[in-house]
């Protein structure tokens, strides 16, 4: 009785949590592949390879600097304007605008920037690829909570089943028309019913453990599925999807394929690329600078000082003359100011223009290795490519043969359990008069619990399998 009131109490438990938001198949893929954590590492990546499309785009236009610097000098220094040794302390000041821009490189920030636009390509298409396969775990995972929750019910209904049977012998047993090795039979039953039925109910707690982890859903969150009835699900006719057909739409329509292309025309633009790098560039460049000083510079007058003779002489009717000069010397007589920064910055102006050519010779030969290395990365492409094709074509012939495969074991248990169930009820009438043993209606019971969880694992593996062979054909779940 007491593992009845505790199937009754967790029976009570369930019904609550089933009044509170529930998530169906739909809004479990969809938020899934918003979510999880594998798409939104892939989305950052894409972000990069799109910002770096951006930049070498930008790349084509001439790249300009503007440098300024300020000092202090002591000492003797050389005037930067006039470039006379001069000994004293000044502040001086320079700018410069500079810019260069590449005129012909044969095509190299050209092929870079489709290279980088086919990379970010191949992002994009990997961020659907792993929604895809995000998309297929989700749906894996919410059958298999189907499921589990379905194992529950049957476990449930077996339990209820022994329990008025316990019941019903236990009377009999108290009225002596039964020994009393029957009741204890049945309640040995109910309770292996009642491990039958935790035990579901504990796969049902960690399958959505693990939905919760795709989902990117914390794991205590309260979290509550939808549960339709298993046939209600859409399945497309085995018959429409034949392996060939399932595999020229894949080839056509999933993100894996068309990563592989994009990156294999990427890689071929690199290859003209490094091969760029085996011609000269021409560029063209300028700059403007100017400069400004700020110094008190001394003043001097010169003083007129007494007459020497400067060592020549003339000849004046028949007699010497020598020659006398005055003496001047140099008297500091003040300061004067530096010229004003407008003046001095226009007078300082200097500027410049040219072309240059930039002649590749040696480089220890790492351009040859380049793009040697350039080309065989297509090669490494195009034989993943191939590898991938190769897989997918497997994999699809393998998912039909499981489909079709299930789909005759999900045929055949239904007919088990027909069966099972026919035979419960000849076991169910002759134990009550009497002419079975409680071993063999439990014996019974037992097999029809065994076809009736087998039938709903291979309800739920044959939906699993037509939902993976119908994701092949690269158009997404139908929910």
């Amino acid at each position: 009785m007491r593992i009845f009131k505790l199937f009754i109490f967790i029976s009570i438990i369930s019904l609550n949590a089933n009044a509170q938001q529930k998530w169906n198949l739909k809004t479990i893929v969809d938020y899934a592949m918003l979510n999880n954590i594998g798409v939104k590492l892939n989305e950052v990546q894409a972000k990069i390879a799109d910002i770096t499309t951006k930049q070498s785009k930008l790349s084509q236009y001439p790249n300009a600097s503007f440098t300024t610097n300020t000092g202090l000098n002591s000492g003797n220094n050389q005037d930067p304007t006039t470039f006379q040794r001069i000994t004293q302390t000044y502040l001086n000041a320079g700018f410069q605008l500079q810019t260069s821009a590449d005129i012909f490189n044969f095509f190299s920030k050209k092929n870079t920037i489709a290279a980088n636009e086919w990379d970010g390509k191949a992002a994009v298409a990997t961020i659907e690829k792993t929604k895809n396969d995000i998309a297929l775990l989700a749906a894996n995972s919410y059958l298999q909570i189907l499921l589990n929750i379905e194992q529950e019910k049957i476990t449930a209904v077996r339990i209820q089943q022994t329990q008025a049977q316990l019941n019903v012998t236990r009377k009999l047993v108290e009225a002596g028309a039964l020994p009393e090795l029957n009741a204890t039979q049945l309640d040995a039953q109910l309770a292996q019913d009642s491990v039958n039925y935790i035990s579901a109910k504990g796969n049902t707690t960690v399958s959505i453990y693990q939905l919760k982890s795709y989902m990117n859903i914390d794991a205590g969150a309260t979290f509550n599925v939808d549960t339709p009835p298993i046939d209600k699900i859409p399945l497309e006719p085995i018959a429409s999807l034949q392996p060939d057909y399932v595999y020229e739409m894949a080839i056509k329509n999933l993100p894996q394929q068309q990563v592989n292309e994009f990156k294999i025309k990427a890689a071929t633009k690199r290859i003209e690329v490094a091969k760029a790098a085996f011609y000269p560039t021409l560029s063209t460049y300028g700059s403007l600078g100017t400069s400004y000083i700020a110094a008190n510079s001394p003043v001097y007058k010169a003083v007129l000082g007494a007459y020497q003779p400067n060592g020549q002489k003339v000849n004046i009717a028949g007699t010497d003359y020598f020659v006398t000069e005055p003496s001047f010397s140099l008297v500091k007589d003040g300061t004067s100011n530096s010229a004003s920064f407008p003046k001095q910055v226009s007078d300082n102006l200097q500027k410049s223009i040219g072309i240059s050519i930039r002649m590749p010779i040696f480089s220890g030969g790492s351009q040859r290795s380049n793009y040697q290395i350039s080309k065989l990365n297509i090669n490494t492409l195009e034989y993943l490519k191939q590898q991938d094709n190769q897989k997918l074509k497997q994999d699809i012939y393998q998912a039909y043969n499981a489909a079709t495969i299930a789909l005759e074991k999900f045929s055949a248990s239904k007919k088990s359990v027909d069966i099972n169930e026919l035979s419960l009820l000849y076991a169910s009438k002759r134990f009550n008069v009497g002419m079975l043993s409680t071993f063999d209606l439990i014996t019974t019971q037992n097999n029809l619990l065994t076809a009736q969880l087998q039938y709903a694992l291979n309800q739920f593996d044959y939906v699993f399998k037509m939902k993976v062979l119908e994701f092949y054909k690269g158009q997404g779940l139908k929910l």
